[in-house]
């Protein structure tokens, strides 16, 4: 899976770079926010600019990010979701576990 990830203010963000989050390269995404929050980070922001399909597999991979922050005392937002992928949150009522913003800038405000 095509991950970049950056430091901003103490914020890892991990840009999704795969038009498709699926049960072929979600466990990738999962094991690196596993990976991060094991490694002692507390704020995760996955920007999902470039997604434009997202499975239940997806879907798992984040919501296991989201346990797993949880258990570390830290956080785990989404920003720049795809209509279609934000369709499957609401969908799914997932909207109303995450927290999702527009942008990256918007998201880095609220941590």
């Amino acid at each position: 899976m095509n991950l970049n990830i950056e430091t901003r203010n103490e914020v890892i963000i991990i840009y999704v770079k795969e038009e498709r989050l699926d049960a072929h390269n979600s466990g990738d995404l999962k094991s690196e926010m596993q990976r991060l929050f094991e490694e002692g980070k507390k704020n995760i922001l996955v920007d999902l600019h470039d997604v434009r399909f997202i499975d239940s597999s997806g879907l798992g991979a984040l919501v296991s990010g989201f346990k797993n922050a949880i258990s570390h005392q830290g956080n785990l937002k989404l920003a720049t979701l795809q209509t279609q992928v934000k369709s499957m949150f609401e969908l799914t009522r997932l909207h109303r576990v995450f927290e999702i913003f527009p942008s990256t800038a918007e998201a880095l405000e609220n941590f």
